[in-house]
Protein backbone atom coordinates (compact mmCIF):
# COMPACT_ATOMS: atom_id res chain seq x y z
CA UNK A 1 0.00 0.00 0.00
CA UNK A 2 2.85 2.39 0.83
CA UNK A 3 4.31 2.02 -2.65
CA UNK A 4 1.03 3.22 -4.16
CA UNK A 5 0.99 6.27 -1.90
CA UNK A 6 4.55 7.33 -2.75
CA UNK A 7 3.99 6.80 -6.48
CA UNK A 8 0.77 8.80 -6.37
CA UNK A 9 2.47 11.56 -4.38
CA UNK A 10 5.09 11.75 -7.14
CA UNK A 11 2.37 11.92 -9.78
CA UNK A 12 0.54 14.68 -7.92
CA UNK A 13 3.75 16.69 -7.60
CA UNK A 14 4.05 16.89 -11.37
CA UNK A 15 2.49 19.75 -13.27
CA UNK A 16 -0.80 19.34 -15.10
CA UNK A 17 0.84 19.55 -18.53
CA UNK A 18 3.08 16.59 -17.78
CA UNK A 19 0.13 14.65 -16.35
CA UNK A 20 -1.91 15.40 -19.45
CA UNK A 21 0.91 14.12 -21.67
CA UNK A 22 1.00 10.84 -19.73
CA UNK A 23 -2.76 10.46 -20.06
CA UNK A 24 -2.61 11.15 -23.81
CA UNK A 25 0.23 8.67 -24.27
CA UNK A 26 -1.94 5.89 -22.81
CA UNK A 27 -5.04 7.06 -24.63
CA UNK A 28 -4.10 9.08 -27.73
CA UNK A 29 -7.74 9.85 -28.49
CA UNK A 30 -7.99 11.63 -25.14
CA UNK A 31 -10.79 9.28 -24.17
CA UNK A 32 -10.83 5.96 -22.34
CA UNK A 33 -13.59 3.50 -23.12
CA UNK A 34 -14.78 0.80 -20.76
CA UNK A 35 -13.07 -1.81 -22.93
CA UNK A 36 -9.77 0.11 -22.80
CA UNK A 37 -10.02 0.44 -19.01
CA UNK A 38 -10.59 -3.29 -18.64
CA UNK A 39 -7.65 -3.95 -20.96
CA UNK A 40 -5.41 -1.64 -18.89
CA UNK A 41 -6.48 -3.49 -15.74
CA UNK A 42 -5.94 -6.89 -17.38
CA UNK A 43 -9.48 -8.03 -16.60
CA UNK A 44 -9.31 -11.26 -18.63
CA UNK A 45 -10.23 -14.20 -16.42
CA UNK A 46 -11.64 -12.05 -13.60
CA UNK A 47 -14.94 -12.96 -11.98
CA UNK A 48 -18.24 -11.56 -13.21
CA UNK A 49 -18.45 -9.52 -9.98
CA UNK A 50 -15.02 -7.97 -10.59
CA UNK A 51 -15.99 -7.07 -14.14
CA UNK A 52 -19.26 -5.58 -12.91
CA UNK A 53 -17.38 -3.52 -10.33
CA UNK A 54 -15.08 -2.05 -12.98
CA UNK A 55 -18.20 -1.23 -15.00
CA UNK A 56 -19.63 0.63 -11.98
CA UNK A 57 -16.35 2.50 -11.39
CA UNK A 58 -16.20 3.47 -15.06
CA UNK A 59 -19.78 4.74 -15.11
CA UNK A 60 -19.29 6.80 -11.94
CA UNK A 61 -16.10 8.34 -13.40
CA UNK A 62 -17.93 9.01 -16.70
CA UNK A 63 -19.71 12.00 -15.21
CA UNK A 64 -21.39 13.20 -18.41
CA UNK A 65 -22.53 9.69 -19.37
CA UNK A 66 -21.06 9.79 -22.88
CA UNK A 67 -19.38 6.37 -22.59
CA UNK A 68 -15.85 7.75 -22.22
CA UNK A 69 -13.59 8.97 -19.43
CA UNK A 70 -11.87 12.10 -20.66
CA UNK A 71 -8.99 13.90 -19.00
CA UNK A 72 -11.23 16.34 -17.12
CA UNK A 73 -13.33 13.48 -15.71
CA UNK A 74 -10.19 11.61 -14.81
CA UNK A 75 -8.73 14.62 -12.94
CA UNK A 76 -12.06 15.15 -11.16
CA UNK A 77 -12.04 11.49 -10.06
CA UNK A 78 -8.43 11.70 -8.88
CA UNK A 79 -9.17 14.89 -6.98
CA UNK A 80 -12.24 13.36 -5.32
CA UNK A 81 -10.47 10.16 -4.32
CA UNK A 82 -7.37 11.88 -2.99
CA UNK A 83 -8.49 15.24 -1.71
CA UNK A 84 -12.28 15.08 -1.53
CA UNK A 85 -14.24 15.90 1.59
CA UNK A 86 -15.68 13.00 3.59
CA UNK A 87 -19.25 13.71 2.42
CA UNK A 88 -18.13 13.82 -1.23
CA UNK A 89 -16.36 10.47 -0.92
CA UNK A 90 -19.30 8.86 0.86
CA UNK A 91 -21.68 10.11 -1.85
CA UNK A 92 -19.37 8.61 -4.47
CA UNK A 93 -19.20 5.28 -2.58
CA UNK A 94 -22.99 5.29 -2.33
CA UNK A 95 -23.36 5.86 -6.07
CA UNK A 96 -20.96 3.01 -6.71
CA UNK A 97 -22.87 0.65 -4.40
CA UNK A 98 -26.32 1.64 -5.75
CA UNK A 99 -26.11 -0.56 -8.82
CA UNK A 100 -29.79 -0.36 -9.77
CA UNK A 101 -29.93 3.41 -9.23
CA UNK A 102 -33.01 3.31 -6.96
CA UNK A 103 -31.47 5.59 -4.33
CA UNK A 104 -30.99 2.78 -1.81
CA UNK A 105 -28.28 0.20 -1.18
CA UNK A 106 -29.37 -3.29 -0.23
CA UNK A 107 -27.07 -5.90 1.26
CA UNK A 108 -26.72 -7.78 -2.03
CA UNK A 109 -25.55 -4.65 -3.87
CA UNK A 110 -22.98 -3.87 -1.19
CA UNK A 111 -21.85 -7.49 -1.04
CA UNK A 112 -21.42 -7.66 -4.81
CA UNK A 113 -19.15 -4.59 -4.84
CA UNK A 114 -17.06 -5.77 -1.90
CA UNK A 115 -16.69 -9.25 -3.43
CA UNK A 116 -15.61 -7.69 -6.71
CA UNK A 117 -13.03 -5.52 -4.95
CA UNK A 118 -11.69 -8.59 -3.16
CA UNK A 119 -11.52 -10.50 -6.46
CA UNK A 120 -9.50 -7.69 -8.02
CA UNK A 121 -7.19 -7.14 -5.04
CA UNK A 122 -6.99 -10.86 -4.19
CA UNK A 123 -7.45 -9.91 -0.51
CA UNK A 124 -10.33 -11.82 1.10
CA UNK A 125 -9.86 -10.88 4.74
CA UNK A 126 -12.25 -10.05 6.29
CA UNK A 127 -14.87 -12.01 4.33
CA UNK A 128 -17.44 -10.01 2.37
CA UNK A 129 -20.38 -11.29 4.42
CA UNK A 130 -18.69 -10.16 7.63
CA UNK A 131 -18.11 -6.65 6.28
CA UNK A 132 -21.69 -6.25 5.03
CA UNK A 133 -23.18 -7.66 8.25
CA UNK A 134 -21.10 -5.27 10.37
CA UNK A 135 -22.10 -2.25 8.30
CA UNK A 136 -25.81 -3.10 8.33
CA UNK A 137 -25.84 -3.95 12.06
CA UNK A 138 -24.39 -0.54 12.88
CA UNK A 139 -25.88 1.67 10.19
CA UNK A 140 -29.31 0.23 9.29
CA UNK A 141 -30.98 1.42 12.48
CA UNK A 142 -34.51 0.80 11.08
CA UNK A 143 -33.59 -2.79 10.12
CA UNK A 144 -35.08 -2.32 6.65
CA UNK A 145 -32.25 -4.17 4.90
CA UNK A 146 -31.38 -1.16 2.77
CA UNK A 147 -29.70 2.19 3.27
CA UNK A 148 -30.60 5.59 1.89
CA UNK A 149 -27.85 8.08 1.07
CA UNK A 150 -28.53 9.97 4.30
CA UNK A 151 -28.43 6.80 6.44
CA UNK A 152 -25.24 5.68 4.75
CA UNK A 153 -23.43 8.99 5.22
CA UNK A 154 -24.54 9.56 8.81
CA UNK A 155 -24.00 5.93 9.80
CA UNK A 156 -20.52 5.79 8.30
CA UNK A 157 -19.51 9.11 9.87
CA UNK A 158 -20.78 7.94 13.27
CA UNK A 159 -18.63 4.78 13.21
CA UNK A 160 -14.88 5.28 12.76
CA UNK A 161 -14.32 1.55 12.17
CA UNK A 162 -16.72 1.63 9.22
CA UNK A 163 -15.06 4.75 7.81
CA UNK A 164 -11.65 3.06 8.01
CA UNK A 165 -12.97 -0.13 6.42
CA UNK A 166 -14.64 1.80 3.58
CA UNK A 167 -11.51 3.87 3.02
CA UNK A 168 -9.36 0.77 2.80
CA UNK A 169 -11.77 -1.28 0.67
CA UNK A 170 -12.64 1.56 -1.71
CA UNK A 171 -9.07 2.75 -2.28
CA UNK A 172 -8.77 3.08 -6.05
CA UNK A 173 -5.21 4.35 -6.01
CA UNK A 174 -3.95 1.39 -8.03
CA UNK A 175 -6.65 1.86 -10.70
CA UNK A 176 -5.88 5.59 -11.01
CA UNK A 177 -2.14 4.90 -11.22
CA UNK A 178 -2.62 2.36 -14.00
CA UNK A 179 -4.64 4.87 -16.02
CA UNK A 180 -2.03 7.64 -15.66
CA UNK A 181 1.16 5.59 -15.83
CA UNK A 182 0.06 2.82 -18.11
CA UNK A 183 1.47 0.33 -15.62
CA UNK A 184 0.21 -3.22 -15.61
CA UNK A 185 -1.22 -4.62 -12.42
CA UNK A 186 1.16 -7.13 -10.86
CA UNK A 187 -1.06 -10.00 -9.73
CA UNK A 188 0.65 -12.86 -11.54
CA UNK A 189 2.76 -15.10 -9.36
CA UNK A 190 6.42 -15.40 -10.26
CA UNK A 191 7.53 -18.74 -11.63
Amino acid sequence: MGAYESNLDDILAEDMHHWYNKFMKESPSGLITLFELKTMLEMQGMSEEASSYVDQVFFTFDMDGDGYIDFVEYIAAVSLMLKGEINQKLKWYFKLFDQDGNGKIDQDEMGTIFKAIQDITRCYDPPTEEIVTLIYEKVDINNEGELTLEEFIEGAKDHQDIMEMLGKMMDLTNVLEIIVNGQRKQVKSSK
